[in-house]
């Protein structure tokens, strides 16, 4: 029994974590729009190079991540990342003050890169704790941790940083004179620093809670997530054509994600939507995203592989993306918002079966995976790319950037998840 009550409190203090990935994930969203507002950005494509530093970091940092992790172990690691993303929160501090868009960028890298070591820790972690077969049911958990604060964070920070939003946007507008300007400018940019003050005390007092817990390590160089030594006759990581092919998908997987969570109030504004509006769209995004991983929890392993709800969640993805085009306005933003629904069990699905197999290179193989996460830094990038330079239309943007996804992540929830193997894993 003691081994079953060591494996729940593990699962608690990552669903404590799986949290604040939420929470400070999800605030993109909404810094996206104050940060085109206070540092008086021209376009949406400056404003997203949030979402580009943000998730570039994990592309630069995955790997390096795993070299850490291989010395300092699960825990310690954990305890690191919080550390890192302390220091990322703090910069925002000085970011403010002057007003800077370049060093928001840096404080939002930093954070990016602590929770890249995170992510390289705790996904993993949870996904061979209990058995591989269970594993999605067990990420559905955390990834309602995860969502849950998603929900919470734009409508806190939106409410402080945004209030009143449309008027201020007015103000600015209207002004006559650059003082007065400015000084508006430097009243909104300021609201951020309480907000981050107090998350960066949060995290460095988490970091020290993970530190002192009982978080048990797990050996995972002797043998693979599934419990068999299948994984050791390899040589190198990328011998695993199952991981490769679930490293594009993991990339394409959080492209859409963040497309559909981060870029709906952008495609709201693009519909004459007013700021005061579109700030709590990500909200949407996440609540139907928190429904799919109910799902999840209730449905996998016992009524549905990980393979086959991953399959029904890109078909689900491919109808809704069509729903966005066909349609305008806030039915339009209801269909993006539903994408929340198909995009949930993805993530649960597409981890577990890309590192199945992989025994000594478990941690290497959940380092590539993470560097996958850059996809929330190329798609919407693309897709504001293409709008706002006049090459496509606003709806023929979207779908460009997220049909082939979908199609893709279909291949390999019926296909790429069994490449290079004798057998299908049978998840």
């Amino acid at each position: 029994m003691q081994p079953k009550q060591n494996n729940r409190n593990a699962i608690v203090i990552i669903g404590i974590l799986f949290f604040v990935f939420g929470f400070i994930t999800w605030l993109n969203g909404t810094l996206i729009p104050f940060l085109k507002l206070a540092c008086q950005l021209e376009n949406d494509i400056q404003a997203f190079l949030v979402t580009f530093a943000f998730y570039m970091a994990y592309f630069f940092l995955a790997i390096p991540s795993s070299i850490i992790l291989k010395k300092t172990g699960f825990k310690n690691g954990m305890a690191l990342g919080l550390f890192v993303m302390a220091l990322g929160s703090l910069l925002f501090v000085p970011a403010a003050n002057a007003r800077s868009f370049a060093l928001f960028l840096v404080g939002l890298f930093v954070q990016g890169a602590g929770l890249a070591l995170l992510q390289t820790a705790s996904n993993p972690y949870i996904s061979i704790i209990g058995p591989i077969e269970s594993a999605a049911r067990r990420i559905s958990i955390m990834g309602i941790c995860n969502k849950v604060a998603g929900m919470l964070s734009p409508l806190i920070l939106g409410a402080l940083v945004l209030k009143n939003a449309t008027a201020i946007e007015t103000q600015v507008n209207k002004a006559t004179d650059a003082a007065s300007k400015n000084e508006l400018l430097n009243q909104l940019a300021g609201r951020v620093i309480n907000p981050y003050i107090i998350m960066a005390v949060v995290l460095v007092l988490l970091a020290f809670m993970i530190k002192k817990s009982s978080l048990p390590e797990i050996d995972v160089d002797s043998k693979d997530a599934s419990g068999n030594n299948a994984g050791i006759a390899k040589t190198s990581v990328f011998q695993f054509k199952h991981l490769m092919l679930g490293v594009l998908c993991l990339f394409l997987y959080v492209g859409v994600e963040v497309m559909a969570g981060d870029a709906i109030g952008a495609y709201g504004r693009q519909l004459g939507m007013p700021l005061d509006e579109t700030k709590y769209f990500t909200t949407f995004t996440l609540f139907s995203m928190l429904a799919g991983y109910v799902i999840g929890i209730f449905t996998i392993p016992k009524y549905v592989s990980q393979q086959k709800a991953l399959a029904i969640s890109a078909v689900a993805g491919i109808i809704f993306c069509m729903g966005v085009f066909v349609s305008t306005g806030y039915t339009a933003i209801t269909f993006i918002a539903l994408l929340g629904l198909a995009n949930a069990l993805m993530w649960p699905a597409i981890f577990p079966l890309a590192i199945s197999g992989l025994g000594k290179f478990t941690k290497t193989g959940a380092a590539l995976l993470i560097m996958g996460i850059a996809g929330g830094a190329v798609l919407p990038l693309l897709y504001t790319t293409l709008k706002d330079k006049g090459i496509l239309s606003n709806e023929v943007s979207f779908l460009v950037c997220m049909l082939p996804s979908y199609l893709y992540i279909l291949y390999y929830s019926l296909k790429g998840y069994a490449a290079g193997r004798v057998t299908a894993p049978g998840l």
